[in-house]
């Protein structure tokens, strides 16, 4: 029988609902975590939740309005009082807009600061909060290689991805005295659901996409929701429990 490297563990996934977020959700159960999915779209989760019980785990859907910050706080609370303790946080949930400095528009740089940042930020404090009960856990931020300057089409992006890395180095440097572990993963350039749509928005295909990052990326080929997973589980997993304040690039070689 295979083992299961996430046996026991409960963790709770913002953007549990779609691309990457949604996989590791459905991941983590295969490997015996019990899994909390934050989001909006409960039939995306409902689906996911039908196939998390044929792995034998468990698993909820919290609706997750992260611009609220009453909403992060209730993910959180919500996944204690079901299954009484939280391991793991994955942050995955976050807004990708056209935000160039020179035309970046209030409203635009708000809604991404508020969702990729803001949300992050208190949904880590409910965290650590409940991490301290169960005498420690793991966090793992969702981070792009924009964070290191960015491409000039994404300059708020490009900014919510830093101060990400700048939370990730601070949670690990201040919790590691109470075994709360905290690290980065740097994604690289994935076909999810929203980068599709918004490459909709701007006339161009799917397949017109992946072609041409495949002649951008230095492996040759867009990154896929899978490409992931076996990271995610080891930094949620007791394989990396002395693993903290670290940077995992998955991206293909690009550096922006």
């Amino acid at each position: 029988m295979e083992e299961k490297r996430l046996a026991d563990k409960v963790i709770v996934i913002s953007g549990g609902t779609k691309g990457v977020g949604r996989a590791a959700a459905e991941e983590f159960a295969r490997q015996g975590a019990k899994v909390v999915i934050g989001g909006r779209d409960k039939e995306a989760a409902l689906r996911s939740l039908r196939l998390i019980k044929t792995y034998g785990s468990k698993g909820i859907f919290v609706h997750t309005d992260l611009e609220k910050v009453d909403d992060c706080k209730k993910l959180f609370d919500e996944a204690y009082a079901s299954y009484g303790k939280i391991d793991g946080f994955f942050n995955y949930a976050g807004i990708t807009p056209v935000s160039p400095l020179d035309t970046c528009d209030e409203e635009t740089f708000d809604k991404v600061m508020a969702v990729n940042f803001k949300a992050c930020f208190f949904c880590c404090q409910r965290a650590v909060h409940y991490m301290r009960e169960n005498g420690g856990g793991s966090i793992v931020l969702t981070g792009s290689a924009h964070a290191w300057g960015g491409q000039k089409d994404r300059t708020a992006y490009a900014c919510s991805k830093g101060v990400l890395l700048t939370l990730m180095e601070h949670i690990a440097h201040n919790y590691a005295s109470e075994h709360i572990r905290c690290n980065y993963l740097t994604l690289g350039w994935t076909p999810t659901e929203g980068e599709v749509a918004l490459r909709n928005s701007q006339g161009e295909s799917e397949a017109e996409l992946r072609k041409r990052a495949s002649d951008i990326l230095p492996m040759g080929r867009m990154l896929e929701r899978t490409d992931y997973l076996e990271s995610l589980v080891l930094m949620m997993s007791d394989a990396s429990s002395m693993m903290t304040g670290s940077t995992f690039r998955i991206t293909a070689g690009e550096y922006i």
